[in-house]
């Protein structure tokens, strides 16, 4: 396969995966009220990085300060997200999760972990060796995707 080929199907795969991940625990759990992409990965970052701020979080989702604003507001409507006053800058606005949203994400990630366990567990040996020789390659192609954006 082409390194072409291969990058458009890695895409393709990875993508699809996650959509179908999502799908799935969707359709398990129909009574959790549903957030966007963009509140959710909001959300990841801010139980990452308590405390961060809305201009920091805005840089690091590359999204503008204002569509981050309307995100915070919205999360914390739905009790996800606290705001507190900045430690130097009064002005400024800190992000905190709420217990709420931690449960959740704790949550969620405990299902989808179980999910995707239980769909590799069901895979022959030789593909399950496939797919843990390819981690490290896989972490590798992370890291410097990441790198090439700044992130840590």
């Amino acid at each position: 396969m082409s390194p072409p080929d291969l990058a458009e199907d890695l895409i393709s795969l990875i993508s699809g995966i996650q959509r179908l991940v999502r799908r799935r625990l969707l359709r398990d759990n129909p009574a959790a009220p549903r957030l966007r992409g963009a509140q959710v990965e909001l959300l990841r970052l801010v139980a990452d990085a308590p405390g961060i701020g809305v201009s920091a979080a805005a840089k690091e989702l590359y999204l503008a300060g204002n569509s981050v604003s309307t995100l915070v507001n919205q999360l914390t409507a739905a009790g996800l997200l606290r705001r507190e006053p900045g430690q130097d800058d009064r002005r400024s606005a800190r992000l905190l999760p709420t217990p709420v949203a931690e449960a959740r994400l704790r949550a969620w990630g405990e299902r989808r972990a179980a999910l995707v366990r239980d769909h590799v567990e069901r895979l022959d040996d030789a593909d399950q060796e496939a797919l843990a020789a390819a981690l490290p390659a896989l972490r590798r192609l992370a890291d410097g995707l990441r790198e090439e954006t700044g992130r840590p």
